[in-house]
């Protein structure tokens, strides 16, 4: 069984938001058509508390974008994103939603930070979508979003960890940074996923 996992189509990450990957938006069709094609479709949504230590402005003196330890763990500082309850965590109103039968929310603790859909990034805490994609028959995932080089890479390649077959469709992923989007595409397919 297939199953198609969609990433963090959210206001906050789309042109105009907090968080915005460049032409994000121009992928909402191409993955509204996708879910037809599938024999399950989930999605993930980042959903981080106030003050989350992930944002830049829990650490005085620090600038977005910066590189710190937290617990331990490369961390790059954002800016205030999908803060639960606001706009910006909502998915976009272009998003087809109808054949979404899970949501998995993401960064929930305030203490550290979750890209993947399958766990936060210790790898202490899961968010059930590996559990509930293999007690639905899942074998095969694909996954589409954004942004490609964080949220999408982290959950494909997770997938393959967890004895999925995982893919990327990179014409439904649109990434924040190209270089590191290349250097990350590599090392997945290096663990035997594969770029569709």
């Amino acid at each position: 069984m297939k199953a198609l996992i969609i990433i963090d189509v959210q206001y906050d990450f789309l042109p105009g938001g907090a968080l915005a990957v460049n032409h994000g938006d121009e992928i909402l069709h191409t993955i509204n058509e996708l879910q037809t094609q599938y024999d399950l479709v989930v999605a993930t949504q980042d959903w981080h508390p106030r003050g989350h230590k992930s944002f830049y402005t829990s650490h005085p003196g620090k600038e977005p974008f910066e590189e710190i330890k937290l617990n331990g763990l490369d961390q790059v500082l954002w800016p205030e994103h999908c803060i639960q309850g606001t706009k910006g965590a909502e998915f976009v109103s272009g998003l087809s939603t109808n054949a979404i039968e899970a949501i998995f929310r993401k960064g929930m603790d305030k203490e550290i930070d979750s890209y993947s859909g399958f766990f936060d990034n210790g790898r202490k805490k899961s968010t059930g979508m590996g559990d509930y994609l293999k007690g639905r028959g899942v074998t095969e995932v694909a996954v589409c979003g954004v942004a490609a080089d964080y949220c999408v890479y982290y959950t494909a390649n997770d997938a393959l960890d967890l004895g999925f077959k995982s893919s990327i469709i990179a014409g439904a992923s649109k990434p924040i940074d190209l270089e590191r989007y290349d250097r990350v595409k590599k090392d997945f397919i290096s663990k035997s996923g594969t770029i569709i």
